[in-house]
């Protein structure tokens, strides 16, 4: 009889059933009153039994073409969940842990108006200053103002050191402070024409994007601090980021396009996306996947684009419902965070790459234009239209930082403190 196999659809036959090991497992061994040589051929009997239960022999029973399982069939399966624990869903709550007054705040779509440090002070620019929150005891205050001829400040940005912070004016200066001795550095004229709304640092070259519709590097630490220009886009450069190894920048602006530079060859585009239909105001690159950047449009576009840096290839395309106004990757899984217009005003934690919601934050009652993460990656701080700010507990903590750094974020957001 020929033996026939149709997937993992078992059916038995005659001639593959072993009856005499049937009768052993049905009637057991022998009595004790059998014979020396009935034992001897006991125990053969059992050595072959063993042989065939272990899986040693190809003609066993209930056979499948699987690679066999040694050793004692007796196994504890709690054993296995032990070894392998499954990971519990975590709670994210839907109220902010800390609500602050922010009155002021421009209420302007193409600005970045929040940034937190890696000393743990949170940034805000209210119309002609800038008032600072140590997160760490919940204290805060006003750091600087500035004269009404140059100003609304349209930017805020801090240097990777935590000690230093650039804030981008309307009269097209950038101008760069240090916290500690509450002195300012100096001033970056000279390279744009009108308002700058955009900062990103990148070790210590300082890239400024204007309504004039150009992005410069500045080097901080020269007189002559103009090293590099990007010229592509049409109209006010809205956002830049720089990639987490540095080579790359991505910036989006306000004639709806989103372009990928390499450090390297700044003359012209890497990449240069026409897909989206308004501002692309939104722009972040995923720590986790180095090639892996989202952008989003603006109240005509609603949908958050992913992309390819490498190839230049759309690889997802998710429509909102609603205007987004900032995007947040986590750090320690595939989620991503987004900020977004009316009609709800939410926060919306996405899982990346299937989009599924997995939770949703309101309290805003205009819309969120701003956010900004905490140095230990879990807090998140939004800005919003209605002059509030909110702080959130939104990301788990990645495993990486919590085995080789040791943060100072130590339980802030217990007590109300306005910024006054």
């Amino acid at each position: 009889m020929s033996r026939r196999y149709y997937g993992d659809r078992f059916i038995p036959a005659r001639s593959s059933i072993d009856f005499d090991l049937a009768n052993f497992l049905l009637v057991g061994s022998r009595s004790q009153s059998q014979t020396r040589q009935e034992k001897t051929d006991d125990t053969l009997y059992r050595q072959r039994l063993s042989a065939l239960m272990t899986m040693r022999n190809r003609n066993r029973i209930l056979s499948f073409w699987s690679n066999p399982i040694s050793g004692d069939f007796q196994t504890d399966l709690s054993d296995f969940a032990e070894k392998k624990p499954s990971k519990g869903r975590r709670y994210i709550p839907k109220s902010a842990e800390k609500i602050l007054y922010a009155p002021e705040i421009l209420d302007d779509y193409n600005l970045n108006l929040i940034d937190w440090s890696s000393s743990n002070y949170l940034a805000i620019a209210l119309s002609h200053r800038v008032c600072l929150w140590d997160a760490t005891n919940g204290v805060g205050f006003d750091f600087m103002s500035i004269n009404g001829d140059i100003g609304p400040i349209t930017s805020v940005s801090w240097a990777p050191d935590g000690q230093r912070i650039a804030m981008g004016m309307n009269n097209s200066t950038v101008e760069l402070w240090d916290v500690t001795s509450s002195q300012k550095l100096r001033t970056l004229q000279g390279g744009h024409q009108s308002r700058v709304g955009s900062l990103c640092w990148n070790d210590h070259v300082l890239t400024t994007g204007g309504k004039d519709s150009i992005i410069i590097d500045n080097d901080v630490r020269i007189r002559s601090h103009h090293v590099r220009t990007y010229k592509g886009h049409k109209a006010e450069v809205c956002q830049l980021k720089w990639s987490n190894s540095g080579k790359q920048l991505a910036s989006g602006g306000n004639d709806s396009l989103l372009h990928i530079w390499d450090r390297s060859m700044a003359s012209r585009w890497l990449h240069k996306f026409e897909d989206h239909m308004s501002t692309v105001k939104a722009i972040a690159w995923c720590p986790l996947q180095s090639n892996l950047l989202a952008s989003s449009g603006g109240a005509g576009d609603q949908s958050i684009k992913f992309w390819n840096a490498q190839t230049g290839v759309c690889l997802n395309s998710c429509d909102t419902g609603s205007q987004v106004c900032s995007l947040l990757w986590s750090k320690s899984d595939k989620e991503i965070l987004s900020s977004h217009g009316p009609a709800q005003n939410q926060l919306t934690l996405w899982k990346y790459p299937s989009m599924a919601k997995i939770a949703k934050l309101t309290g805003h009652t205009s819309r969120v234009l701003f956010m900004t993460r905490s140095p230990d990656s879990c807090m998140v701080a939004s800005a919003a239209a209605d002059e509030t700010l909110r702080i959130w507990k939104v990301f788990e903590t990645p495993e990486v930082a919590m085995l080789t750094t040791e943060t100072t974020y130590a339980e802030p957001f217990r007590n109300l403190n306005y910024i006054r």
